[in-house]
């Protein structure tokens, strides 16, 4: 049909920066913006955004975007001695012309290849070579797939921690449950990054959280009630999971972020942090995130977690 929109379509974001938007026939679509290699959107079929993107988000370099899905490497948070959250989130990505094979689906088309390698002001901050590839691709069913790829181009190995920094768009933090990590322990970035056991069955939301769960499955869910709609997230490479929303008193000391905002967004990210990742020269790392969404008709415990972790 001639009025259809191509699968992959270049074009210019906000403040003129390069960005890459993604379609599937069905109707969903996500955006990419190569400042960052960062995903700032992701809709559904019926165009119901998916993420949440503050709407004080500045998009000017060297400031990350607020929002979306922010790539944090080489260093997650202040586990490092370099800024919050390493550098590969405010670093112009670039199209990848000579990706390496991956198993995608041949029907799908809605996919994009970016790579970023180290400048020569990066290589001051963190002395290390490598090419660090990315693949996003938006699946048949509206699922969105990010793919990355690590190799040590270097003489010599390096560690380093990693997350995808994932905004979920929510009804209202409150309402608004995770599966799939309870009993475990995690790290409490609000008291030192103290150890600790979750104890409830669930996670719920009534004060700023910010917890690096250890050793999680592969699946974890996000069920939100207003909605009926559940988050399923699908990783692999990825052994830990962070918890982060800030909160009121957080969220009005950030100038990039609106005050209420966090009533209506929870990150919830898939991440490398406890035991950093150490390639030698020549070694590669992978590690994929898949996000899709189910509806649920979730009331108070009646969804069996065991069935949305397994589907």
């Amino acid at each position: 049909m001639s009025g259809e929109k191509p699968p992959v379509e270049f074009c210019k974001g906000v403040n003129g920066l390069e960005k890459v938007v993604l379609r599937e026939v069905r109707g969903s679509s996500a955006e990419v913006y190569l400042y960052g290699g960062h995903v700032t959107s992701w809709k559904n079929d019926h165009g119901e955004e998916l993420l949440f993107l503050s709407t004080k988000a500045i998009f000017k370099p060297p400031k990350a975007i607020r929002g979306g899905i922010p790539i944090c490497f080489p260093q997650f948070g202040s586990h490092g001695n370099l800024e919050q959250h390493g550098f590969a989130r405010n670093r112009l990505w670039s199209i990848d012309s000579d990706p390496p094979p991956f198993p995608t689906v041949s029907s799908n088309k809605a996919f994009i290849d970016l790579i970023f390698k180290p400048s020569e002001d990066d290589l001051k901050l963190w002395p290390h070579s490598y090419e660090f590839r990315l693949r996003i691709t938006l699946g048949p069913g509206g699922d969105l797939m990010l793919t990355s790829r690590i190799r040590n181009t270097d003489g010599k190995p390096f560690s380093f921690t990693f997350a995808y920094h994932t905004y979920f768009s929510v009804s209202d933090i409150s309402e608004v449950r995770v599966e799939g990590l309870e009993t475990l322990d995690y790290l409490d970035n609000l008291k030192a990054k103290e150890r600790f056991t979750e104890q409830g069955d669930a996670i719920t939301f009534e004060s700023e959280v910010d917890k690096i769960y250890l050793g999680t499955p592969s699946k974890i869910a996000i069920l939100d009630h207003e909605k009926k709609r559940t988050f399923v997230l699908r990783k692999d490479g990825l052994p830990d999971a962070v918890v982060w929303n800030p909160w009121e008193k957080k969220a009005k000391s950030m100038a990039d972020f609106g005050d209420d905002e966090y009533k209506h967004m929870l990150c919830v990210e898939a991440a490398a942090i406890e035991k950093p990742v150490t390639l030698k020269p020549g070694e590669e790392w992978k590690g994929r995130l898949e996000l899709s969404t189910v509806p649920s008709s979730y009331r108070s415990g009646q969804l069996d977690p065991q069935r949305v972790l397994q589907g």
